[in-house]
């Protein structure tokens, strides 16, 4: 049997499932690489896939023997068929974090369900820690972006707006990976005082701050960079506040290693900045994989401790309001005494 699929069912026998309804279709594509629209159902016996009639020669393409999946057309279930997919079933799990309350309620009147509880995130839970195929895919998704970010730079002059350079960031990723992973920032001048910051018709200007948060995918997997960049200088106001995040950026990178907390290294940082009268607005971190944002998270308020073989992101940033922002972010490997950055691009002072 596909070994994330056997693995979920030893987890439901000691967690005392006799049957799962999964619906989140990124955990769908981690246990079966199925994605295609439908339902995902553990029964006591079988493994049950659920989709529209249009997609399941996509689906059987993907799906072998080896899996042991059945699929089936929801048009040819009746509703006894549905009905009896969990009969004897005491426990059957749904995935509380995605599920809607209407959602909910059909599932325990369409398919008879006594007994319906929460499954505490069990699948992301193991989603956290990548394998080896996980871990290449997500290293190529960081070499295009790499590959990208030093094409867009010989793009990138003043009169060029930032809806242009996202544009053009966008269509690279759509010609060398399977697009964005997220939509792409572009944010000059005062906007890059916003995190969030979407790209406007705002034009580069001479002596300006450029923040581009940029990412794609590679097999369903993510890569996530943030470079902050000059157009023809650093201006001494800016200065300081750049020389500040990447030395905190550099310092959380030698402290990201197994067994490292992510409160204490996410207090480290606030720390640092408020030794310059500065603020962490946002989290430190993020895992990266399936999601472009996903467990673990590197904030104050988690308690989570790195393990070998997480993918996180450490992205610190500053940002004067009305005035400019400085954000510098790589995606990294956790490996037992460190960590490998898995993007790669230049980040001292880059000047165009």
């Amino acid at each position: 049997m596909n070994p994330k699929l056997q693995w979920l069912r030893n987890k439901m026998s000691s967690s005392n499932l006799q049957g799962l309804i999964i619906s989140n279709p990124v955990n769908i594509r981690y246990l079966t690489r199925i994605e295609a629209e439908g339902t995902l159902l553990i029964t006591r016996k079988e493994n049950i896939y659920i989709t529209d009639g249009r997609y399941i020669e996509e689906v059987n393409s993907i799906l072998t023997l080896y899996d042991e999946v059945i699929v089936y057309d929801a048009r040819d279930l009746s509703v006894d068929d549905y009905e009896n997919f969990f009969m004897f079933c005491e426990n059957v799990g749904f995935e509380e974090n995605y599920l809607t309350y209407a959602q909910y309620k059909n599932y325990i009147r369409k398919y008879k369900i006594n007994n319906f509880v929460e499954t505490e995130d069990i699948i992301e839970k193991e989603r956290i820690i990548k394998d080896e195929e996980e871990i290449k895919s997500i290293q190529k998704a960081c070499k295009i972006t790499d590959e990208c970010f030093s094409y867009i730079k010989k793009y990138i002059k003043p009169g060029k707006t930032e809806k242009q350079i996202a544009r053009k960031i966008k269509d690279y990723y759509e010609e060398n990976a399977e697009g964005e992973a997220f939509e792409t920032i572009v944010a000059s001048g005062e906007n890059s005082s916003k995190p969030h910051a979407v790209p406007t018709d705002r034009k580069i200007q001479e002596k300006d701050i450029i923040t581009i948060d940029m990412g794609c995918k590679v097999d369903g997997y993510c890569s996530d960079m943030t470079r902050t960049i000059f157009v023809g200088e650093v201006l001494p106001e800016v200065k300081p506040i750049y020389d500040l995040v990447l030395e905190s950026q550099e310092k959380t990178l030698k402290e990201y290693r197994d067994g490292a907390n992510t409160r204490l290294l996410t207090k480290m940082v606030e720390n640092d900045f408020k030794l310059h009268d500065q603020n962490l607005i946002h989290a430190l971190g993020h895992g990266v994989g399936l999601d472009i944002h996903e467990a673990p998270y590197v904030t104050r308020k988690s308690d989570t401790i790195l393990r070998e073989n997480m993918v996180v992101t450490s992205e610190p940033g500053i940002y004067i309001a009305g005035k400019f922002g400085v954000r510098i972010e790589d995606t990294v490997q956790i490996t037992k005494f460190g960590c490998i950055s898995l993007t790669k691009s230049e980040k001292n002072y880059i000047i165009i």
